[in-house]
């Protein structure tokens, strides 16, 4: 499998209008078993509640059945199973969570669909790509602010992206780059897979269930077409100063030097959404002023990945720019943190620090940037006290005064406040 995706990628580099076939006959026995060794052992099952363990008790068999039933056409997408997770401390996002099946073939036909469109899509675009992840997407978006003259910056939100990606645009793009109607006719049974909901079947009319193992490069392949071609060949090419646009999935900002050309993006935005059926929210979608030259009072900051981005004066009077955790988002992190010792403190202590030794590593790994350090004591100084507080209600009698406390912290090595980032090299200019 990876010696054919290999050639893909390098024809889909060298060949930029190619259009590729024979692509479904890939889901053979032997591509699916080295898929199915790549799945994660642990996630959730679907409607038909078979795990990963079980369906590898009879795995060739299985598999043998599975590829005969797509030759002979007779294989059926699943229903997928709905659920929901927290996404704030108010809003539930919506998962959908495909059978064992699909999510074999999915990941298979992902791997795809990355080998060919990895050549095509723009470097800026960093959400569910290899080696790629928000925290590069947040220090570019430093690096470009800081280094590369930009005054004006235009954030913007899709409003229910992932529920309103249209099905006959998304075929119609992927056609672009795929004339293997079989690989197409196979995704688009995907694309229509009912939805079970509280013993409802919901039939979807257009989006990808967030949760499906191919979501992630079909939403790319989407924006791909609707939103990056669209800024870099109609509206950069017509920028006289500097216009970048950094995205990370459906989050995305853009960041111009000259006012009139920010004010084109954003006039024009909403029409070039609308015509692929999405939405901007206008509540979330603004032009600022971000710009080294402006005052302090005169600059605006905005929010991208879970950051705020603002101008900043150091001590030697060097004007540089701050990113640190948004409030939303330190405040709804000390929330889930708060609810999950609540709801864990019965548990072993050594297997309960050693899960909070992990979450604050995590919350380090993410938000540990040059800058921040002071939310992230304050992340630290608040779950502290909160960890405090539930370890001593795990019996009537109190169980740590502050000294055993700290102790504890220490024997199980609870991480201080850690900044993670690399320092940026000011050579580097884009």
């Amino acid at each position: 499998m990876l010696t054919s995706l290999k050639g893909i990628n390098k024809r889909a580099q060298s060949h930029k209008q190619h259009r590729f076939g024979g692509l479904f006959r890939l889901l053979n026995i032997e591509n699916l078993r080295w898929a199915y060794g790549q799945l994660n052992k642990r996630s959730a099952t679907g409607v038909d509640r078979v795990s990963y363990f079980e369906y590898g008790q009879n795995l060739e068999e299985n598999l043998e059945d599975l590829v005969k039933r797509l030759k002979n056409k007779s294989y059926k997408a699943k229903l997928i199973r709905r659920c929901y997770i927290p996404k704030s401390a108010t809003k539930l996002r919506p998962l959908g969570i495909p059978a064992l099946e699909d999510k074999l073939l999915q990941y298979a036909s992902a791997k795809i669909l990355e080998s060919i469109y990895e050549a095509d899509f723009i470097q800026e675009s960093y959400g569910y790509r290899p080696n790629r992840g928000a925290r590069d997407a947040v220090k570019l978006t430093k690096e470009i602010a800081m280094f590369n003259n930009c005054n004006y910056v235009v954030e913007a939100d899709i409003k229910g992206f992932f529920d309103n990606i249209d099905h006959n645009w998304l075929l119609r793009m992927l056609s672009q780059r795929i004339e293997d109607k079989a690989l197409l006719e196979l995704i688009r049974k995907w694309l229509k897979a009912g939805i079970l909901e509280d013993g409802q079947v919901i039939h979807p009319e257009s989006g990808t269930p967030q949760g499906g193992v191919i979501s992630p490069v079909l939403a790319n392949v989407y924006l791909h077409y609707a939103l990056d071609l669209w800024f870099e060949k109609r509206i950069r090419t017509k920028c006289i100063g500097t216009s970048r646009i950094i995205r990370y999935a459906d989050d995305f900002v853009c960041l111009f030097q000259a006012e009139s050309e920010a004010s084109t993006f954003y006039s024009q935005l909403g029409m070039r959404l609308k015509k692929f059926n999405l939405e901007v929210a206008p509540e979330k979608t603004k032009k600022l002023i971000f710009s080294r030259y402006k005052t302090r009072k005169e600059n605006q900051s905005f929010e991208f990945l879970g950051f705020e981005f603002h101008w900043e004066t150091s001590r030697k009077g060097n004007r540089y720019v701050r990113a640190r955790t948004s409030t939303k988002n330190l405040c709804s992190g000390i929330k889930r943190f708060a609810e999950w010792i609540q709801s864990n403190r019965d548990k072993k202590i050594r297997p309960l620090m050693e899960n909070v030794r992990r979450k604050f590593m995590g919350h380090y790994n993410y938000y540990g940037l040059m800058g921040n350090n002071r939310r992230l004591s304050h992340f630290w100084f608040k779950c502290l006290r909160i960890l405090f507080k539930w370890l001593n209600r795990r019996s009537q009698k109190r169980s740590y005064n502050w000294k055993g406390f700290k102790e504890l912290i220490e024997y199980f090595g609870i991480p201080k406040p850690e900044v993670t980032e690399k320092k940026i090299v000011n050579s580097f200019r884009l």
